[in-house]
C-alpha cells in the first residue's frame, strides 16, 4: 500500500526568518551589555591594581623616609599582571614630586570606551574617559564638563 501525504514535515522558509530575527535582537541587546560588564569590570580590576602600586610606594617610603629609588616593578606596569601584547588592559606609570615627597600614579587603557585613573598622595582619585585630560604633572583628570569622575 502507498500512503500518500499531502504535508510535509520541516519548517517554512517564514518561520525560519522569524527566529534569525529574535535571535538577532537578543544578540543585539546582549554583545553591548556584556561588553560594558567587560569594561566595567576591567576598569574594577585597574583601580585595585592603583591601590596596590600606593601601598608597594608607601612600603618603600617607610622603608626610605621618601620616594627616591622607587621603581614600578615590571609586573605591576601593566594589567592583567604579566600580560603582554593585545592582551594588555591598562598601562600604569608612577611619576614622584621633584622633593620625592609624593607621588601621582596613572592608569591608561588600551580601550578607548574605558576610563583612564590618575591616583596621588594628596588623596585626588579621579578618572576620565578621554586619555589626553590626565595629566600627571597637573594633578588633574579635567573637569565635570569634559567628563572627570570622582572613584
Amino acid at each position: 500500500m502507498k500512503r500518500n501525504n499531502s504535508f510535509q514535515d520541516g519548517f517554512t522558509l517564514i518561520e525560519v526568518m522569524v527566529v534569525v530575527v529574535i535571535v538577532a535582537i537578543f544578540a543585539a541587546i546582549a554583545i553591548p551589555s556584556y561588553q560594558e560588564y567587560a569594561r566595567r569590570a576591567q576598569a574594577s580590576q585597574a583601580q585595585e591594581h592603583l591601590q596596590q602600586i600606593a601601598i608597594a610606594l608607601e612600603k618603600h617610603k617607610s622603608r626610605n623616609f621618601n620616594y627616591q629609588g622607587f621603581t614600578l616593578p615590571v609586573e605591576m606596569a601593566v594589567s592583567p599582571k604579566g600580560a603582554t601584547g593585545s592582551a594588555v588592559r591598562y598601562n600604569f606609570a608612577v611619576a614622584r614630586s621633584s622633593g620625592d615627597q609624593s607621588w601621582v600614579i596613572t592608569a591608561f587603557a588600551e580601550d578607548t570606551k574605558n576610563y583612564n585613573f590618575l591616583m596621588s598622595s594628596t588623596g585626588i582619585r579621579c578618572k576620565n574617559k578621554a586619555e589626553n585630560l590626565i595629566d600627571a604633572t597637573a594633578v588633574s583628570c579635567g573637569d565635570e564638563d569634559t567628563g572627570r569622575e570622582e572613584w
